[in-house]
């Protein structure tokens, strides 16, 4: 919005050419994030907890769990609206990619809501049904995979993702599986949010630091030069993600602000699967699925977690963790949760510098 008012005055008034750059603009739309998370965060928590009551903690977590009992939930309203309005404010909104990623993040956290208002507030013990929770998940998918197959603005590279590492075989032409491929990538990786949000302040951390090198990447695939020099395939207009990521990764250190251990307030369903599709469909739309699993190896190694207890349980009648996901075990062994929190960023950030090395080596 202010892209569109303000730079085109600089014909008369030099100063506002600095909005053609992506980086300047980046910058501010993380301080505004930044700045409306601190306003409306200790209103929101009030109001949660005025309109919430006493709410109870999930049944499936440790028995340390129960003083978390009272915190509100359904914090991802502060991460919505911290990251959608300074998306608004500082991006190119007729940029596809930008669109297509506000879409996925308000489309996830309505589904987010939902749930959280069905369990919350309704006192529903399941909130929505899971398989209505994975129809709009993949419903998302279906939605954006669709778009990029029929409608695309780069038909070259349109059904094509990169491959990491690999130097002689940058993109891989997936086809027509390109649309079930998109579906599976967005429903995982809010899933996996979804699953990695159990102690204070760590999937906030992990997604910020996700939020982060995608930023760089976006901005990397957007510019001729630097994806021509790098050899990552040159994205049209993906340099405006940028924004949005920084939006992201702004309103993240906002929320994770009040979600600091003790928390102040939860995010729920309504910030995990917000940012779980928020992130999935950036890497959809710079081409860097397969380099999402790296990105978010922590995040994948809860959802793997999960995975492997429910089938070693259901197959072999054992339990491979004291606790999934992955961060309950550790729980289960002693840990304190500021120790496995930390640690975890630790290794979030580690294998972010490795995913963004694997650029100079394609």
């Amino acid at each position: 919005m202010l892209y569109w008012l303000l730079y085109p005055l600089h014909d008369r008034l030099p100063i506002f050419n600095v909005f053609r750059y992506i980086t300047f603009r980046s910058a501010y739309a993380m301080v505004t994030a930044l700045l409306i998370s601190f306003v409306l965060g200790p209103w929101l928590i009030q109001t949660l907890r005025r309109m919430q009551g006493k709410v109870a903690v999930r049944e499936d977590t440790p028995e340390s769990h129960q003083k978390k009992v009272g915190t509100p939930s359904m914090g991802g309203i502060l991460i919505l609206v911290s990251s959608v309005i300074p998306t608004l404010l500082w991006a190119n909104l007729t940029s596809r990619q930008v669109q297509l990623a506000l879409l996925a993040t308000v489309w996830m956290a309505a589904i987010g809501f939902l749930d959280d208002y069905l369990k919350i507030v309704k006192k529903s013990r399941h909130g929505l049904i899971g398989r209505y929770k994975m129809l709009g998940q993949f419903g998302l998918g279906l939605l954006i995979g669709a778009t990029l197959y029929f409608f695309p603005e780069q038909p070259e590279i349109a059904t094509r993702t990169s491959v990491p590492f690999l130097k002689n075989l940058n993109l891989l032409e997936l086809g027509l599986l390109y649309i079930p491929f998109v579906m599976a990538v967005i429903a995982g990786s809010s899933n996996a949010v979804n699953l990695a949000d159990g102690l204070d302040g760590l999937a906030i951390g992990l997604c910020s630091l996700a939020f982060l090198a995608f930023a760089a990447l976006a901005y990397v695939s957007g510019n001729f030069k630097f994806a021509e020099y790098l050899n990552v395939p040159f994205i049209r207009g993906s340099g405006e993600l940028t924004v949005f990521c920084m939006s992201m990764v702004g309103a993240a250190l906002g929320f994770l602000w009040y979600n600091t251990h003790p928390a102040e307030m939860f995010m729920g369903d309504t910030g995990s699967l917000a940012l779980g599709g928020a992130l999935g469909a950036v890497a959809v739309l710079v081409k860097k699925e397969f380099l999402l699993v790296l990105v978010g190896g922590v995040l994948v190694a809860e959802a793997l977690s999960v995975m492997i207890q429910v089938g070693s349980y259901r197959w072999l009648g054992k339990r491979v963790f004291r606790m999934a996901p992955l961060h309950h075990h550790f729980e289960l062994l002693g840990w304190a949760e500021t120790k496995i929190v930390v640690r975890f960023w630790i290794v979030a950030a580690l294998l972010v510098m490795l995913s963004l090395s694997t650029i100079k080596l394609q």
